[in-house]
């Protein structure tokens, strides 16, 4: 039983999406030369027995961009949340007044900022390589459907046009979301 031509593109677009919705996750845990509370959001701090994410044990604010400032809810686990910082190996000197512990983000080097330029050229290669499989699934399932007699071909060519501008449109948007992380990893 073929797909119609709507359910054809929407399962299209709702794969694409998520390619593009990957990618922009991905690219979010990329360091760049500017504080930014998603290097340490996620760490995790062991107190009161498990292992907690840092968001709930604390605000993280960058007051400045290359500073990071977390506030402790509570200052008796700030010994724990300095340990996992060093041992999160971010490369960051945890410096602690008892009440909240500062992070100078250093500026990246030259030699850091060409990896993270590839790792994000090599991510958005693997995304839109995913836009290409699922354009390449659209257009067999438009195929199916004109075989098995339920799309006429000038439908079926029509559909595959379509599934090309989806295409189209979604690697757009991975080149933008791309070089938008990178001129963050550039800027001094």
């Amino acid at each position: 039983m073929s797909m119609s031509t709507a359910e054809i593109l929407m399962d299209a677009e709702e794969r694409m999406e998520k390619a593009v919705s990957v990618l922009t996750h991905n690219l979010s845990g990329i360091r760049t030369g500017r504080a930014n509370p998603g290097l340490v959001d996620s760490l995790r701090v062991e107190v009161y027995g498990s292992q907690t994410p840092l968001k709930q044990l604390a605000s993280i604010g960058t007051p400045e961009p290359q500073q990071i400032v977390i506030r402790p809810y509570d200052t008796s686990v700030i010994k724990e949340i300095e340990k996992a910082i060093v041992a999160g190996d971010l490369g960051l000197n945890p410096q602690s007044d008892g009440r909240l512990i500062r992070l100078n983000v250093p500026p990246l080097s030259t030699e850091v900022r060409k990896k993270m330029v590839a790792r994000i050229k090599e991510l958005a290669e693997e995304a839109k390589v995913s836009i290409r499989n699922i354009r390449r699934d659209a257009n067999k399932a438009a195929d199916t459907a004109e075989k098995e007699k339920n799309l006429s071909e000038d439908d079926r060519d029509k559909l595959k046009e379509e599934v090309q501008e989806l295409t189209k449109k979604f690697e757009t948007q991975v080149t933008e979301a791309a070089k938008g992380r990178e001129a963050e990893v550039l800027e001094q």
